[in-house]
């Protein structure tokens, strides 16, 4: 992602008479006009919020016009939608990984599909195993990143990040796209194995990588393109770095991917290698790149290959760290980032995830008119506020716990203090839309609007002996969560048309 300075944005909140928003406005002062749009403009959506929350739902409501407004299906690109540096008509893969879940939520799958795919097929050995960073609306690489196969911007996670985020859309998806076609099986395997290689990526060898590799020709220091075709990392203004704390992570939850791919597709003995390259991941992150001194995470390798600087927020949203001392001191460093939200409704501090997302709507200096800030919104709404998520266990977990699916849709509120209740709308799950109602963090009521029975796994915070199933009581599973909590949960079955409510006695 580039960066350009712009003049910080003032956010006023106005009170009106709008009943459907409890009074609520927006108004941008001194930013773009895409952030100002008025409802109906942009192409519409299905998902809807209701809520005790005025605020929250003005907030929802906002996101959800600006990110649908972004999104397009006549370009030569074929369908997709912006990420990236407004004014390009582009996107870019860092961005369109961060957007993905919002995107899907607001009813983009096939535009995400597209845009996967686009990258997918563009991989190469003349690139060196790299795709377009960034493409536009006319199907070509975007030429302030791009001049030829040997000089163009390129970010070492990108890959990774793409790799990982295709998984998590086959899940909500259900699209066989992501497990049958060639073109992206080509870029999983061409990721995971010669892109590892060739950027000197791998387990053993990556801290001490070089920072330049790949270069054509004699190094010109004046040329944009050598330096940065492949940037070690998505932070582009430090200079000299060897490795990021964010190409570990997204190597680690692309390992994950890749092997989670390789089990739907039967290949058990690949899919088992990948576990324990991951597995070597996620032990390097938490025993070399972490500082036991400082009590927190490493962000940098420098160029005299010794780790400096303080992350690890980037180690969260990948679920890379372990529980413990390594989950509290990450979770001092994640700051007021695009995926902050997330992380923090994702390791239980809901009330400071609402207020990150009330800023990011309200509060002044955000860029709204970014559009990874209105999807990204929009994502850490339906995954953290409320809870809502996808699990999918292997085909033989599935046979041998008794699943018998290959999904579970599991909630959890993260409500929090703030919000009395809210109730989602027409969120899109595989072949189903369903509404999700949470009556503070211990009622939750699940409606299977449209499409095939599925399982829901009602979990709530605590230690409970038994939940309450249409009022009557049901054994619960109580389970260890992050940072010591517990969890208790039943599991139901939600029939075309159901509703089923669950709480806690």
């Amino acid at each position: 992602m580039r960066t350009i300075s712009v003049a910080s944005a003032t956010l006023l909140l106005v009170t009106a008479a709008a009943a459907q928003t409890g009074g609520y406005k927006i108004i941008g002062a001194g930013i773009t006009g895409a952030s100002q749009l008025q409802p109906g403009a942009g192409a519409q959506s299905k998902l809807s919020l209701e809520s005790s929350d005025a605020r929250l739902v003005t907030a929802f409501d906002w996101a959800k016009r600006q990110a649908r407004a972004y999104a397009r299906d006549d370009d030569p690109v074929g369908p997709w939608y912006e990420g990236g540096e407004p004014g390009r008509e582009s996107f870019c893969m860092r961005d369109i990984s961060r957007e993905a879940m919002g995107g899907h939520a607001l009813g983009l799958a096939k535009h995400t599909r597209n845009m996967f795919h686009r990258f997918a097929e563009n991989i190469s050995e003349s690139r060196d195993f790299c795709t377009y960073w960034g493409m536009t609306r006319m199907n070509q690489p975007r030429r302030v990143d791009y001049e030829d196969d040997g000089h163009f911007w390129y970010c070492l996670p990108a890959n990774f990040d793409v790799l990982d985020a295709c998984y998590r859309m086959f899940l909500w998806s259900g699209d066989p796209a992501y497990v049958e076609d060639p073109v992206f099986l080509n870029f999983y395997d061409r990721t995971v194995k010669d892109y590892v290689k060739r950027w000197d990526l791998g387990v053993d060898s990556m801290m001490q990588r070089p920072r330049l590799l790949n270069v054509r020709g004699l190094f010109d220091p004046a040329d944009k393109f050598q330096p940065n075709r492949g940037i070690p990392g998505y932070d582009e203004q430090t200079k000299g770095y060897v490795l990021g704390a964010d190409v570990v992570a997204t190597e680690y939850a692309a390992f994950l991917a890749y092997a989670y791919f390789q089990e739907f597709r039967g290949d058990n003995e690949t899919a088992q290698t990948f576990l324990k390259k991951a597995a070597a991941v996620r032990a390097l992150i938490n025993n070399a790149w972490w500082n036991e001194k400082d009590g927190s995470f490493y962000a940098r390798v420098n160029q005299n290959h010794k780790l400096e600087g303080r992350g690890g927020a980037v180690f969260l949203l990948h679920d890379a760290v372990d529980d413990g001392a390594r989950l509290k001191g990450a979770l001092q460093n994640v700051g007021d980032g695009r995926t902050s939200a997330a992380i923090l409704y994702r390791y239980g501090d809901a009330d400071a995830g609402y207020a990150q997302l009330m800023n990011t709507a309200f509060g002044p200096g955000v860029r709204r008119e970014y559009p990874e800030v209105s999807f990204s919104w929009v994502g850490a709404f339906v995954n953290g506020l409320m809870g809502i998520t996808l699990e999918a266990p292997s085909p033989a977990d599935a046979w041998s716990k008794g699943y018998w699916v290959d999904k579970v849709v599991r909630t959890l509120p993260g409500l929090g203090t703030k919000v009395g209740w809210a109730e989602l709308r027409n969120l899109p799950v595989r072949a189903n839309e369903i509404a999700v109602r949470h009556d503070g963090v211990r009622k939750t009521t699940m409606t299977n609007q449209s499409g095939p029975a599925f399982l829901w796994q009602a979990t709530f915070a605590g230690s409970h002996e038994t939940l309450l199933v249409n009022g009557q009581p049901m054994k619960a599973l109580v389970e260890p969560w992050t940072l010591g909590r517990t969890v208790s949960s039943v599991r139901v079955t939600l029939g075309a048309g159901g509703a089923v409510t669950v709480e806690v006695p």
